[in-house]
């Protein structure tokens, strides 16, 4: 778990805490080293770094030939290079990793916010695929412009926790459940039936 000072400091202002912390447990990973390489759907096995150096060789080995994310945020390495050598350790150092990291996602939780048209639960989990993807709605959704200020819905808290209302959340999605039938009140006017039928002319 990422410490939530580290998340207080370093993270985009324009994330709640609560979203950032979602984020990273749902498509981040805890160690800042950590370097995920995929090539045409596959996970490509690397050895596991043990410092910046071993991290970054790693990075620079395979990026521009494969899909390479990194550290806390599993930011995508290349994005916005050319060359191997313009990547800078910063991304592998935990608290540049997340100010970078969020910030980008901030504006993929925006940009899917905006297509369903308002702040809905839904938007967090399609943001999070299109992170991990890189696509959303058939688009490269990293290079895709910043629709600027959209409102964006703060992820219901997991069982158990506490509400901004300082309520426990309730498990699961809530559904109204039926009325009871031999309370509910008459909902058609069924009066006429069985009425005696007018005469014909």
């Amino acid at each position: 778990m990422v410490d939530a000072a580290l998340i207080q400091q370093c993270a985009d202002p324009g994330l709640k805490p609560a979203i950032v912390e979602k984020f990273i447990v749902s498509a981040g990973s805890p160690d800042p080293l950590a370097v995920t390489v995929r090539s045409g759907g596959r996970v490509v096995l690397v050895p596991r770094p043990r410092t910046p150096d071993e991290a970054m060789a790693i990075v620079q080995q395979h990026v521009g030939q494969a899909v390479v994310r990194v550290g806390i945020t599993q930011y995508p390495a290349g994005l916005g290079v050319t060359e191997a050598s313009e990547l800078k350790p910063d991304l592998v150092d935990a608290c540049a990793n997340i100010r970078m990291g969020t910030k980008l996602f901030a504006k993929v939780y925006r940009i899917v916010t905006k297509w369903y048209g308002n702040a809905v639960d839904e938007a967090f989990d399609d943001a999070i695929e299109a992170w991990k993807t890189g696509s959303f709605e058939g688009k490269a959704i990293f290079s895709e412009p910043d629709p600027g200020d959209v409102k964006l819905a703060a992820p219901p808290p997991a069982d158990g926790e506490l509400s901004d209302a300082g309520t426990a959340a309730p498990a699961g999605p809530q559904r109204t459940e039926p009325d009871d039938p031999n309370k509910a009140g008459i909902r058609i006017d069924l009066s006429g039936i069985g009425g005696s039928r007018p005469k014909p002319p």
